[in-house]
């Protein structure tokens, strides 16, 4: 296959699974985002019923009371309707003025909201500290941010609060309009000190010249009212507040029932362990089930937490939902419900867990089909170089005795050598020779294929290495003798019967003697050396000849491989030699190892397990 065949389709494969993990991962944090859209929507909503449910609850409570107050107060008001009418018209007055006031309210209180939604630290100062301190730059100094707790009576938590104060008097500064304004700050959560903050200001709650008004009008309706009093005899107090205001008795107690149920305290307005069970029945019905902690604060002060309150300088962590206690008051809503869950991400993890595991196992099954197909075809383009260079080398193998063959079968043409049987004997032993050695050329590659196809007939008999590895050696001393090397001997082993086929060991051993000959730089110097070591025989090749790197000592018992020498062919082979080895090895349960290094030698040692008795 082509390099430009092989990388388009690398190209390809890459695309294609860069593909799928793109659509996998848009598909998985698109189902998050929804689920954690519902998540958010259920605990809205159950926050929603249970602040219903705790003011429906007071209401119930103070009903029972306000009626037994109300059962014997009803007086007729027909009477009193004329006499009241003056005032009622003031008191309209008042009630348009006071409504006007409230909507400016509501716009301050709904800027309040967002800005306290949007940070979790907001604390109140005084306008005359923002003219003093912030207004004045060389002043910014002297102001101090930090948190104070104070503990809760009869618990172990505490409330926290911010504390914005000046660490130095300097002459005061008078405030210059009725803004409200806040610090909002963040804290460092190692060391509790303040990272940074700034001034936030709103518009005004109440507009001055509505208050003047207001204020003259009351004055006139209390004239009135005293007018009135002096008139009238009224019996309860009830009955009194009604003149006043121009009501009936009845709507005056509702009236002031509400403003009583208001004014009490939100710690005695609540009752904590009812909350907590109303929102895990809320929760439990809309299918979570998983902890929560709880925060209840009246305006900017903490009245009960179930959590730790040093997870309130991490509000970065966490995922709040806050609704308002007692929305049917009078004015402001003083109370917040707040709950967070601190694994929010866990919990909606766990609700698509189910995506996980079929995405990871299409994901791993792409990954290993892409890096097997791309080992497959490298492998394959390995191997097909490698048969590349084994049929040239084998066809020059082959080329050199075919040719001293023909050569010398037409020198016995000759008539006058076919007269001198001197060198006719002689072309007819260089006819032999070359013979022998296609033959053994041939021999070798069959070897190869009969192993692949397990085709080859192997032995196991009774077979003493000593002798095999003495014998190889003696048949090896011409040739050390004719290129003036050294071969030794060491045969130490004691113990040297093992199961196997003398003809394939014997033929292992001259590989591995004929490779340490062939790939000596100089001279040979080879060492063969037999040991015993754990109930087994090792017989180790030693040469101090040109060496491996470990690339090479990785690939050199693969079919075909041969190290390269360079420009320089003077190593002859097919690169078959250890890889016959090897299996040859394998096949009588035993293996073999090379230590090498570059330019110093190389040993090969083979382990092979001694027969038992």
């Amino acid at each position: 296959m082509k390099k430009k065949s092989i990388s388009l389709i690398i190209w390809l494969m890459s695309i294609a699974l860069l593909g799928v993990m793109a659509m996998q991962y848009y598909f998985i944090r698109e189902t998050y985002f929804q689920e954690s859209q519902l998540f958010d929507e259920k605990v809205n909503t159950s926050l929603s019923k249970v602040a219903s449910e705790i003011e429906k609850s007071e209401v119930l409570d103070f009903a029972k009371i306000q009626s037994k107050v109300n059962r014997d107060k009803y007086i007729a008001e027909q009477k009193k309707q004329q006499k009241l009418a003056q005032q009622l018209g003031i008191q309209e007055e008042i009630d348009r003025l006071r409504l006007k006031q409230q909507s400016n309210f509501l716009k301050f209180k709904e800027a309040d909201e967002e800005l306290k939604s949007r940070y979790p630290n907001v604390t109140p100062i005084e306008n005359w500290f923002y003219e003093t301190y912030y207004k004045i730059k060389p002043n910014r100094k002297f102001i101090q941010i930090r948190l104070e707790q104070e503990p809760i009576l009869g618990t172990t938590l505490a409330n926290t609060y911010v504390i914005v104060s000046a660490s130095r008097q300097v002459p005061k500064v008078a405030a210059k309009d009725d803004s409200v304004r806040y610090v909002i700050s963040e804290f460092d959560l190692l060391t509790g000190l303040v990272n940074w903050y700034q001034i936030a200001t709103l518009p005004p709650k109440e507009d001055v010249k509505i208050n003047r008004r207001i204020s003259d009008l009351v004055g006139q309706l209390d004239r009135i009212r005293e007018n009135l009093l002096a008139e009238s005899n009224p019996t309860t107090l009830f009955d009194s507040v009604a003149i006043l205001s121009g009501k009936k008795a009845s709507v005056v107690e509702d009236v002031a029932m509400s403003v009583q149920l208001a004014n009490r305290p939100l710690h005695k307005r609540i009752n904590t362990r009812r909350i907590q069970q109303l929102i895990q029945q809320e929760l439990s019905s809309r299918d979570i089930h998983s902890p929560f902690n709880m925060e209840i604060r009246d305006h900017f002060k903490l009245i009960y937490e179930t959590s730790d309150p040093s997870t309130l300088l991490e509000p970065q962590k966490l995922t709040r939902y806050t609704t308002d206690l007692f929305k049917g008051d009078i004015g402001e809503s003083r109370g917040r419900l707040s709950i967070y869950f601190p694994n929010k991400k866990n919990i909606i993890a766990k609700n698509i867990s189910y995506l996980f595991l079929p995405t990871i196992a299409l994901f791993a099954l792409l990954v290993g089909c892409f890096a097997y197909t791309l080992s497959i075809i490298f492998k394959q383009k390995k191997i097909s170089e490698m048969k590349t260079d084994f049929i040239n080398n084998m066809t020059h193998e082959f080329k050199t005795p075919v040719a001293t063959i023909m050569i010398a079968s037409e020198s016995l043409r000759d008539p006058e050598i076919s007269d001198d049987k001197k060198r006719v004997n002689r072309l007819a032993n260089i006819i032999y020779d070359e013979n022998v050695r296609l033959g053994n050329h041939i021999e070798r590659v069959l070897n190869i294929a009969k192993l692949e196809k397990e085709d080859l007939k192997i032995e196991k008999t009774d077979v003493h290495l000593n002798n095999i590895v003495e014998d190889v050696v003696d048949s090896m001393y011409l040739r050390i003798d004719k290129v003036n090397g050294k071969l030794t001997k060491e045969l130490y082993a004691e113990k040297d019967l093992v199961i196997g086929d003398e003809l394939h060991l014997s033929n292992v051993m001259f590989n591995l003697v004929d490779n340490a000959i062939k790939y000596s730089l100089e001279s040979p110097d080879i060492t063969v050396k037999t040991y015993n070591s754990n109930n087994k025989i090792i017989i180790s090749v030693s040469d101090k000849g040109m060496g491996m790197t470990k690339d090479q000592q990785e690939k050199i018992f693969d079919q075909f491989y041969r190290i390269p020498t360079g420009n320089v062919h003077n190593v002859k082979g097919f690169g078959l030699g250890l890889s016959y080895v090897s299996d040859i090895i394998k096949r009588f349960d035993g293996k073999i190892t090379v230590k090498s290094e570059k330019d110093k030698g190389t040993t090969f040692e083979v382990i092979l397990p001694l027969k038992s008795k």
